[in-house]
């Protein structure tokens, strides 16, 4: 057996406290000195301070979305609070009481949304003095139902998502592996993080839609899309998508490569990864969310790893003191409806019986770590992708060469759901029709595609969505 390398565990994340304003009560989005005295006291005490959460340009109108998804908010009436870490429960709670607040809640901190990818050490062999070519490996690209069928979308002009731009939101990338440097942006905000396990998150979620096509290592499901990243930490998830968003024209890709733990978590311990669920259930990620589908961006964004049925009216709820109350009015987005974010959520499936070698349970099965419910919308493979980085199948010294084929969880899943969006809307492109808005891929998303099959323990259906189907999806287009 290769010896393995022992890798630092995660970094253990604050939680944040996030103040929604009363319209028109706390001043100029952009200048927040004109608080009243009381208020002013209250931060001074608890040496806290109020940082809007959103970029000014996007403040002082409101979010125009599609007619589909209603009741996006201003941007501008959400602020982050900064205070030691030790001092958010106390002035949470004296903030509530300020009339011109509208409501304060705390968020646990936030994690990739990939499943136990921790205890995945590279090898510690020195690779070949040439990378191998692993595409034989990725299943997940050949025809369906196996996979989403890549190689047919790229015999249709732009069906490697020529013109389309994908920037993916999470924590951190290996932006100088082998197999990222065709049509490679990098950071293009926030602060990437410096430890390992979410620089391997980030290097293997760009690997499953942007490898290189050069003939070794992987290759991405839309390798000529032009790819960047935007890391929320040093500004927070909901100002990084927002970010995100004003750098996208209508018809590209942002993916949310995130979950966090959820009100199982905030209202008691959690079990491993119990009760993750998907980021938008807070109401400013919410809301920066809506703002890039009112833009036109489609948004894909993982459902989470916590085993977790979505529609549970627990969700519906918002998390109890000090975690919350939500504001007056906030409607539980996993219901759909006027509180739709407009994101397409992707569940993890299993990869076909034996892939790798390895048994995950019938094929297109909900895996059990996968969040599940009516509002999520397709399903990925969740287990045995083939991608860069982590070095469990390609290791040595240099993470340049890193490659893995066991990368996992809804966090393997999206990127597979992002890489077929960006063929479509490429081929769109080429051929000079409107590439479909964001509401119109999710429905295409939910009605065409290999169909979810049931897991042997499951007595009723646990929906995460079919696996997309491109051939399908460009066919019934005419495309």
């Amino acid at each position: 057996m290769p010896e393995r390398r022992t890798l630092p565990a995660w970094k253990v994340l604050p939680p944040s406290l996030v103040v929604m304003a009363r319209p028109g009560a706390l001043g100029a989005p952009s200048n927040v000195s004109p608080l009243d005295a009381p208020l002013r006291s209250i931060l001074r005490k608890h040496g806290g301070a109020l940082v809007p959460a959103f970029d000014p340009r996007a403040h002082g109108r409101p979010v125009q979305v599609e007619s589909a998804v209603r009741g996006a908010g201003r941007l501008q009436l959400f602020y982050n609070v900064t205070a030691p870490r030790e001092r958010l429960e106390d002035l949470s709670g004296e903030l509530r009481e300020h009339d011109d607040v509208a409501a304060a809640f705390m968020k646990p901190p936030v994690y990739p949304a990939s499943f136990n990818q921790e205890s995945l050490l590279p090898l510690a062999d020195a690779p070949p003095t040439s990378t191998a070519d692993f595409s034989d490996r990725q299943g997940y690209m050949a025809p369906a139902p196996e996979g989403v069928d890549a190689r047919y979308a790229w015999t249709k002009p732009g069906g490697g998502g020529e013109g389309i731009q994908i920037i993916d939101v999470e924590g951190a990338w290996q932006f100088t592996h082998e197999d990222l440097q065709g049509n490679h942006g990098g950071l293009s905000g926030g602060d990437a993080n410096d430890d390992v396990h979410w620089r391997n998150h980030g290097t293997a979620v760009m690997g499953v839609f942007s490898g290189n096509r050069n003939g070794f290592g992987v290759v991405g499901i839309a390798p000529e899309a032009q790819v960047r990243a935007v890391s929320r930490f040093g500004i927070g998830t909901a100002k990084a998508i927002q970010l995100a968003a004003d750098l996208l024209n209508p018809g590209d890709v942002l993916l949310i490569e995130l979950h966090q733990p959820g009100p199982r978590f905030t209202f008691g311990e959690p079990s491993g990864q119990a009760g993750f669920i998907a980021v938008e259930w807070w109401p400013d990620v919410h809301a920066a969310i809506q703002y890039a589908v009112g833009k036109g961006v489609t948004v894909v964004e993982a459902a989470g790893n916590g085993s977790e049925d979505l529609d549970d009216a627990l969700y519906d709820q918002g998390p109890a003191a000090p975690w919350g109350p939500f504001p007056d009015g906030w409607a539980n987005p996993f219901r759909g409806g006027g509180a739709d974010s407009g994101a397409i959520l992707v569940g993890a499936g299993a990869p076909p019986p034996g892939t790798h070698d390895r048994d995950h349970g019938p094929d297109r099965s909900r895996l059990g770590f996968s969040n599940f419910g009516s509002r999520v919308d397709a399903q990925g493979w969740g287990e045995e992708v083939t991608t860069c980085g982590y070095g469990t199948l390609q290791g040595g010294d240099s993470e340049d060469l890193w490659y893995t084929d066991q990368f996992s969880g809804t966090s393997s899943a999206s990127p597979i759901v992002v890489g077929a969006v960006a063929c479509v809307q490429g081929v769109l492109r080429a051929a000079g029709k409107t590439q479909l808005a964001p509401i119109a891929m999710r429905g295409l998303l939910r009605t065409l595609g290999s169909s979810q099959t049931a897991r042997a323990s499951e007595a009723v259906l646990e929906r995460i969505g079919m696996r997309p189907d491109l051939r399908a999806m460009l066919d019934a287009m005419g495309a």
